[in-house]
């Protein structure tokens, strides 16, 4: 006997298409910024001699194209599920979040590579300029992380680090333009460059690896399978649980499925068992979607996988 989980979804299909609807406006607003932004930077940074602002303005344009694949990518994990994809196309989603940590891996190498021959070869540039451009860039970056951060969705946060990033380069900037005014240490910029570009690379691994887990179909870090299925069996009327599956489809909407064993054999009693089950699930998550196959005890299955 099939769940109603299927009816469930529906049910909150508005509330996904809210969700998807507001991650791709953030998406776009931040992309837009970026790349207005890198170009007014990469003019500045070459006006100012300044070889740190013009690797951030590439940095920056880079960090655009990745918010330009995910606001492509949202666009299609938008779509309605079809006979070839009949979850939909969510997961499209988590690709995006996939590919955006390894750009965002790759950048940070790119500006560390930038930064170490500074080390060694220090020079000056328009400290005044340098100024100006890191507080529009702060502004910038502030606004668009601050706009992902909010949203719901894994890619939405994986890319605030793309913007977090940026900020804390910029904060640098301003910091080390400042000091290079008073003082004749520009060895100070690489120094700082290197120091944000570790700690930013650090978070970013840690989400690039919950990407990966999701990705690969494992349970989300914040959800317990085991307690799940201890607080299921504890139902009067539960036999056993067995063949419990989660796993996410984008890391905001998540699937379960299970083979739900009862000692009950009239419809109403089994009814009202599947209905303390979904309240057990939804009070895990709002949005996981149960499939549940029930068995009577004496017709459960004979082979039941670990």
């Amino acid at each position: 006997m099939a769940g109603h989980g299927h009816h469930h979804h529906h049910a909150h299909h508005g509330h996904h298409d809210h969700i998807s609807g507001a991650s791709r406006k953030n998406i776009l607003i931040a992309m837009l910024l970026n790349f207005a932004f890198s170009g007014v930077e990469l003019v500045g940074g070459i006006y100012a001699g300044s070889v740190a602002v013009v690797a951030d303005a590439v940095h920056d344009f880079g960090d655009g194209l990745s918010l330009f694949l995910a606001w492509i990518m949202e666009g299609v994990a938008d779509k309605r599920r079809d006979s070839r994809f009949s979850y939909g196309y969510r997961r499209v989603s988590l690709l995006s979040a996939l590919i955006t940590s390894l750009l965002l891996v790759a950048s940070s190498v790119f500006v560390m590579v930038q930064a170490v021959p500074r080390l060694f070869h220090p020079m000056q540039p328009k400290t005044g300029w340098m100024l100006a451009i890191a507080v529009g860039g702060i502004a910038v970056n502030a606004f668009a992380a601050w706009r992902l951060k909010a949203g719901s969705t894994l890619n939405e946060k994986v890319l605030s680090w793309h913007l977090v990033e940026d900020l804390l380069g910029w904060v640098v900037v301003a910091i080390s333009s400042i000091v290079m005014m008073v003082i004749d240490m520009p060895i100070i910029d690489p120094i700082l460059s290197l120091l944000f570009v570790g700690f930013i690379l650090f978070n970013v691994l840690k989400n690039l690896r919950a990407t990966l887990v999701l990705f690969l179909q494992g349970v989300p870090e914040h959800l317990r399978i085991d307690s799940l299925k201890v607080s299921i069996e504890a139902i009067s009327g539960v036999a056993g649980v067995h063949d419990l599956h989660l796993w996410s489809l984008d890391g905001a909407h998540h699937i379960l499925t299970m083979h739900l064993v009862v000692d009950a054999s009239d419809l109403a009693a089994i009814e009202a068992i599947k209905s303390q089950v979904k309240a057990i699930v939804h009070s895990a998550g709002d949005h996981i979607f149960p499939t549940i196959e029930v068995e009577a005890v004496a017709g459960s299955c004979s082979s039941k996988p670990s």
